[in-house]
């Protein structure tokens, strides 16, 4: 959330400049079309639906998985030896993956809205207290057995952690869960009281963000906030894509984003800005018809070559860091002019951008 009201600021102040500040004083129109913001909540409200669904069933298998392991006195070898649990861990990976989207589709209307943003903190952009207590979850994980873990992080990259081992601390061993005789990556033992707590969590926010989705009536603020914050971050995002298993290999050391390509996230976000781009459109395009065109041909083209990248990623193509960092910046200089073209319709609409 830091890095995203930085980008916001930035933008903000380089394009929110005296002169538009006359255009929006003197040319807002008398009539203006308003923004078609229904279909935003809908595309929200499915997704959150599915979100909770999603928590549910992680969280079923993680109660169960906690009381076999509390049955069998927590002993990680029998847990390893237990087909059941070696099935279950199994699905509850495929349950994770298949999860995964159903946020990021919808990161940009929860961490673009501020009555929302505390949210995507919880679910999935804080950060641990440990690695940096500015942008840390709000909350403390009480595990069964007693243990608080203060801040633990978000909740998305604390059970990917936990289910593929990339955070070793709530990790008690090892599994070959798939019975191929050897132990791959992410064939691990969640520890079972993290993994329970984790989960209960998980639905709990999941649940409230549901009932906040249901309760929320957008704004063109909200609208335009959410587009302005969330286009440009994508330096953030191929960032993080550098530093994972999808480029990095067996070398890389992060903690998340390794499970499910980054670049497959982004196309996500960037689906879901589309979203609400659709339904601000109207009103840019009655003061300035040119330009909502534009700004649709670029967020289209944006898209697109995020689309490109995954699909050679999923091809086999392994790009190297550095080429990471220079798709990065071409991406996150056509996110930035997006930003900007959506700034001045803003100004020029006399709709404010939330800080």
């Amino acid at each position: 959330m830091t890095t995203r009201r930085v980008l916001s600021t930035l933008v903000l102040a380089a394009l929110l400049g005296a002169s538009l500040a006359v255009t929006a004083a003197t040319a807002a129109p008398s009539a203006r079309t308003p923004a078609r913001l229904g279909p935003v909540k809908a595309y929200l409200v499915s997704h959150t639906t599915g979100l909770t669904s999603f928590t549910r069933d992680l969280q079923a298998i993680a109660n169960r998985y906690y009381a076999r392991a509390a049955r069998d006195g927590l002993r990680p070898a029998r847990l390893a030896r237990d087909a059941q649990v070696r099935r279950d861990l199994l699905r509850a990976k495929a349950i994770w993956v298949r999860g995964n989207p159903l946020y990021e589709r919808v990161e940009g209307i929860v961490a673009g809205t501020p009555s929302l943003a505390a949210y995507d903190v919880i679910l999935d952009a804080g950060s641990s207290a440990a690695e940096d207590p500015a942008s840390a979850v709000p909350f403390d994980l009480r595990l069964p057995n007693g243990t608080v873990l203060r801040k633990p992080g978000n909740l998305y990259n604390l059970t990917e952690g936990m289910l593929w081992g990339t955070l070793p601390s709530l990790v008690v061993g090892s599994a070959d869960l798939d019975g191929d005789g050897r132990r791959e990556f992410g064939e691990v033992l969640p520890e079972p009281n993290a993994f329970k707590a984790a989960a209960d969590a998980f639905v709990l926010y999941a649940g409230r963000l549901d009932r906040a989705a249901h309760a929320w009536r957008p704004t063109s603020s909200d609208a335009f906030t959410s587009v302005v914050v969330m286009v440009p971050t994508m330096s953030e995002y191929f960032g993080q894509w550098k530093t994972s298993r999808f480029v990095l290999g067996d070398r890389a050391r992060s903690e998340a984003f390794n499970v499910v390509s980054r670049l497959s996230d982004i196309g996500d976000i960037l689906g879901g800005l589309l979203v609400i781009y659709a339904g601000i459109r109207p009103s840019i395009a009655g003061v300035a018809p040119a330009q909502a065109a534009q700004t649709t041909r670029d967020l289209d083209a944006l898209h697109a070559f995020v689309a490109r990248l995954r699909t050679q990623e999923r091809a086999g193509r392994r790009f190297t860091p550095q080429q990471a960092d220079v798709l990065g910046r071409q991406a996150q200089e056509r996110a930035t002019a997006i930003a900007g073209q959506v700034t001045q319709a803003a100004a020029r609409l006399q709709v404010k951008i939330a800080q």
